[in-house]
């Protein structure tokens, strides 16, 4: 029983500085403060960071990499119906490792009960018809195989990505939505930043390993209530690991994955400084429609708010911008399909689907947009006991 406790705790603490963002219980009254990058900022020296450009190996490199303090698997995408209906999802995986200095005073090694890492699961669903978000999250220990990632199979409980022929099938849900897909890349692996060695701030080890499947078709089904609708689109998989990944000073980051209806993909984010600036590593990356690519820096490209909604909490997201890479000739207007994508478990932050436009206002592409921090900023952290319950 203490050790059933004590793993509440742990998990209760991970939550609350996962990516640095604030923390929600559902209840407006109760409010802490938290600053900071959390998990991603200093680490101990005891876990391994990212220095330099490693080459990396497929599918070895689809499976989990210990060692590191954080590490992600992340799924997005926009879904069409057939009668017009519009959906959009996110499936992420997130692992936390736990600093264990001398593993008897936790539990043997050789014990099933051992645990070297915590994992979250996120899984949400927008349903473009009624501008409804769904949102569901899981904790798991790492241990008696309730969770993990092997090179064909990534899991928490019956959450689960299996390697197909010729991609993966994801498979996920609760008792009010559920996703069932066919996951077939469209496009070779992009290998982020320096052959996958993502810098994300000056010190030695403010960097990931980082890469990305930009094109991925889809095909399956989503579930809402007793409605089941065949679904066709295009997904994305980003896959991040390392430790002490970012630099002192930031206050979170907007990050951009953009289809484009001519074949070419899109993926910056924009790393914001506590004085408002865009921090020197935001960078990027253009994929054209053959494959090829090409990494962006910084200097690169331009990103401007243009629009902002206000949540019930009062904190204020920049849903609607205008961007430009004027180097290839691009000049996007990028729009939240509806405003409230917002999530509100242990983590608050927005991620939902969008649609891309050219400057004359004809539709030329999708996305989904992630939004963190700003719950910092208004400083409306509150507490949460971690339970998952799905909205709206």
């Amino acid at each position: 029983m203490r050790k059933d406790l004590l793993m509440i705790l742990v998990l209760a603490s991970i939550a609350l500085i996962w990516l640095g963002l604030r923390v929600h219980s559902g209840s407006p009254e109760a409010s802490v403060q938290f600053s900071g990058t959390g998990l991603l900022a200093t680490a101990p020296e005891s876990f391994r960071r990212v220095t330099e450009p490693v080459p990396m190996s497929f599918p070895v490199d689809h499976a989990l990499h210990p060692g590191y303090r954080n590490e992600w698997w992340y799924f997005t995408g926009n879904l069409d119906g057939p009668n017009g209906e519009r959906f959009g999802y996110q499936f992420t995986l997130f692992r936390f490792a736990l600093e264990r200095s001398d593993a008897s005073t936790v539990e043997s090694n050789d014990s099933e009960f051992a645990a070297d890492a915590v994992w979250m699961a996120h899984l949400a669903l927008s349903d473009g018809r009624a501008q409804t978000f769904y949102q569901h999250e899981r904790f798991a220990r790492e241990a008696l195989g309730l969770t993990g990632a092997t090179k064909t199979e990534w899991w928490l409980r019956d959450w689960q990505v299996t390697a197909t022929e010729t991609g993966w099938r994801l498979q996920a849900g609760t008792d009010r939505f559920a996703l069932d897909l066919m996951l077939d890349p469209a496009k070779p692996i992009v290998l982020q930043g320096d052959a996958g060695y993502s810098r994300k701030g000056p010190e030695l080890g403010n960097a990931s390993r980082y890469y990305s499947l930009t094109r991925i078709e889809s095909s399956g089904q989503v579930r809402i209530d007793d409605e089941t609708i065949n679904v066709t689109g295009q997904s994305w998989l980003d896959r991040e690991w390392g430790s002490s990944q970012l630099g002192e000073g930031l206050d979170g980051w907007d990050w951009f994955a953009l289809q484009l209806n001519d074949g070419r993909d899109l993926m910056l984010y924009r790393l914001r400084q506590s004085d408002g600036q865009a921090s020197p590593f935001s960078a990027g990356v253009l994929v054209e429609a053959d494959g090829d690519y090409r990494i962006l820096s910084a200097e690169d490209f331009t990103l401007s708010p243009k629009r902002w909604w206000r949540d019930a909490q009062g904190i204020e997201w920049p849903l609607d911008w205008q961007l430009g890479l004027p180097t290839a000739a691009i000049e996007l207007d990028v729009r939240a399909v509806f405003d409230d994508q917002r999530w509100n478990r242990s983590v608050q932050y927005w991620e939902g689907m969008v649609d891309v436009f050219d400057r004359s206002g004809n539709a030329i592409g999708r996305g989904y947009l992630e939004l963190s921090g700003y719950a910092d900023a208004a400083g409306q952290a509150t507490e949460d006991s971690a339970q998952s319950v799905s909205t709206p």
